[in-house]
C-alpha cells in the first residue's frame, strides 16, 4: 500500500463490499490465525521469542497473542458503542 499517495485507503477500502464479502474476509483471517496458532503450539509453544523484534524488546509469542486479543476486544467494544448509539 502506498500510504503517501493514498493515506485514507483504510477508510475507503471496503466501502463497496457487501456484508457477505466482509464476513468471508473475516472468516479467512480467522482460519489463517487458527492455523498459525496450531503451528506455533506444535513448534515450541507460546513462550518462544518473536522473530520480529519491537524497538525496545523481543516479545514472546504469548505477549503478541495477548496484545492481539486485547486489540480485538477493544474494537468489539467500539462496535458495541456504535451499535448502541
Amino acid at each position: 500500500m502506498d500510504w503517501d499517495n493514498d493515506p485514507d485507503w483504510p477508510w475507503r477500502s471496503a466501502a463497496e463490499d457487501s456484508p457477505e464479502e466482509l464476513y468471508a474476509l473475516w472468516q479467512r483471517a480467522v482460519r489463517r490465525s487458527q492455523a498459525w496458532l496450531a503451528e506455533v503450539l506444535a513448534d515450541g509453544g507460546l513462550d518462544q521469542l518473536s522473530q520480529s523484534p519491537w524497538p525496545y524488546e523481543v516479545p514472546s509469542l504469548r505477549r503478541l497473542l495477548i496484545d492481539l486479543i486485547e486489540e480485538y476486544a477493544r474494537h468489539v467494544g467500539h462496535a458495541d458503542l456504535l451499535r448502541e448509539s
